[in-house]
């Protein structure tokens, strides 16, 4: 019989818990690689799951703008991956790249890369797949630097991880794609973006099974090195767009370290979407469930996947779970509020993996919150490009210590 592959993103994490460990899971650099090739090199498994693809970051990515990063900084980030799944007690876990791309020595357990070739007519069609003999996109545009009309260039970063038992696991970056891609649309010229970036940070990936981990330094090093050819190709502006609550403390770090080494460059980030002036008023406009019920896999997320797949979203196991340990300086919804920071275990305070009140969301409340993240993102954008421009007169007209350089 031939091998099943199944999209390993579109499962809930009871699903994942269940499966037998001998299933080989595998994270393609791309897309556009022969399945019946694939399948060979797993000796022909009844069943294997695919995860999301990593879009860029290596050379022969077609994805338009491609960064390409250090080999060693995206083997870590694709090491420690793969060691998400084997800490859930999967025995057989794979990259799979095109030839020519990793040396194996990269990896902590070489054994866990394929390499096959790519197929070139998959690779027009998706626009997705590698070709190993490039390093750059096949349609890449110039940008003219500290231009103040060059286009903001948007990075959304979603994640693969659990959200309870009636979201899949790549509810993050679907509503993050989401939003990006309204971004464009709704402000053609002055932003573009890059495609979702599926996999991120999550520090409690231990609770629950299907939940990935990139590493917290692992994730920043890569998304500096990207910046850096970024820059190099001639953009200066930057939104770090994040649908993944563990990722935002990473990239303010990112984006610290960035604005230092680059210095005629704005590059930024915000908490999550849908939580700066417009997001918050639309929340609070058409929420029904009290503070604590948009934490995760809540009432916001399981509206907006009802709005964009509402095939991926399994209400009749939705599980509300409003019962998280708050004192006034520390609790979760949305907006987290309090001054404290801190990360006690998940399993605390929830049974199902979820902290919110799923059970309220609907696909209406979702498009209203999608539209106004959208909003909210353009209003963001448009501030970015108004510093950009803004500090360069200043720093052209010679402000300060600029006048010595």
């Amino acid at each position: 019989m031939p091998t099943e592959f199944f999209p390993y993103e579109n499962l809930t994490w009871p699903e994942i818990a269940a499966l037998p460990r001998d299933t080989p899971l595998i994270i393609p650099l791309g897309e556009g690689y022969p399945l019946e090739t694939l399948a060979e090199a797993l000796s022909h498994p009844p069943r294997a799951g695919l995860l999301p693809p990593i879009p860029y970051g290596w050379r022969g990515s077609s994805v338009e703008y491609n960064a390409v990063v250090p080999e060693p900084l995206l083997a870590a980030y694709l090491s420690n991956l793969l060691h998400s799944l084997r800490d859930d007690g999967f025995t057989r876990v794979y990259a799979l790249a095109p030839q020519g791309i990793f040396q194996p020595n990269y990896f902590t357990f070489p054994d866990a890369l394929i390499t096959l070739p790519v197929s070139k007519s998959a690779s027009q069609q998706s626009g997705k797949a590698a070709n190993p003999q490039t390093s750059k996109p096949t349609n890449q545009q110039p940008i003219q630097p500290t231009n103040s009309t060059s286009p903001v260039l948007l990075i959304p970063i979603g994640h693969t991880e659990q959200h309870g038992y009636h979201l899949p696991l790549n509810t993050d970056t679907l509503i993050i794609d989401a939003i990006a891609r309204g971004t464009v649309a709704a402000a053609p010229g002055e932003v573009i973006t890059l495609p979702a970036f599926p996999y991120g940070v999550s520090t409690h990936r231990a609770s629950f099974a299907g939940t990935l981990n990139a590493g917290g330094r692992a994730f920043e090093d890569f998304w500096l090195a990207a910046l850096d050819v970024w820059v190099a190709q001639g953009f200066d502006k930057f939104y770090f767009i994040s649908g993944h609550g563990g990722n935002c403390s990473f990239l303010v770090t990112v984006v610290k370290y960035a604005g230092e080494r680059h210095r005629r460059i704005f590059a930024a980030t915000a908490w999550l979407h849908t939580s700066d002036r417009i997001g918050v008023e639309a929340l609070n406009k058409y929420r029904t469930s009290a503070l604590g019920g948009m934490g995760h896999a809540g009432e916001l997320e399981t509206s907006m996947i009802l709005h964009l797949r509402p095939d991926l979203v399994h209400m009749d196991r939705c599980v509300d779970e409003t019962d998280f340990i708050a004192t006034p300086s520390y609790m979760m919804d949305w907006v987290e509020a309090g001054a404290l920071v801190a990360n006690p275990p998940w399993d605390d305070d929830t049974a199902t993996g979820a902290y919110g009140a799923g059970s309220v969301a609907t696909e209406e409340k979702g498009r209203l919150w999608i539209e106004a993240a959208i909003a909210e993102k353009v209003d963001h954008v448009r501030q970015i490009r108004e510093q950009h421009a803004r500090r360069e007169a200043r720093r052209n007209a010679g402000f300060g210590l600029w006048g010595g350089r």
